[in-house]
């Protein structure tokens, strides 16, 4: 087994397809694609286990709730607004990377069809 994984930005197999649960939607009607790439256990670092993928989503305003996971994006495409709930607004576009740490919660605005690769430790 290697220990490198190679991050495809265009997975050539096909996307776990959902939608934005109705508690969690606030605006629009924002469809999601994920294309998990690697799941690794991460007892070692104390987290359960580190998921890679590729995620894609339409425009629509949903919550988004961290709870005890850490997130690092990084876009590829299109533009997205975050909106910590009691803080500050940032903007993110292709070739910004960010993280949501544990204990995040706010509204994740797709402006325009989003495409990012995602490293989640939960």
């Amino acid at each position: 087994m290697s220990h490198i994984v190679a991050i495809d930005s265009a997975p050539d197999f096909a996307p776990r397809r959902d939608t934005a649960a109705p508690e969690r939607l606030i605006e629009g009607s924002p469809s999601f694609q994920t294309w998990e790439l690697d799941t690794a256990l991460a007892e070692a670092a104390q987290w359960g286990k580190v998921r890679t993928g590729v995620w894609e989503a339409t425009p629509g305003t949903t919550i988004s709730i961290k709870g005890d996971t850490f997130e690092f994006c990084h876009i590829l495409s299109g533009r997205v607004e975050i909106i910590e709930e009691g803080g500050d607004t940032f903007a993110f576009g292709a070739g910004d990377s960010f993280v949501m740490k544990p204990g995040f919660v706010g509204k994740w605005k797709t402006i325009e069809t989003v495409r990012k690769i995602y490293v989640i430790a939960s």
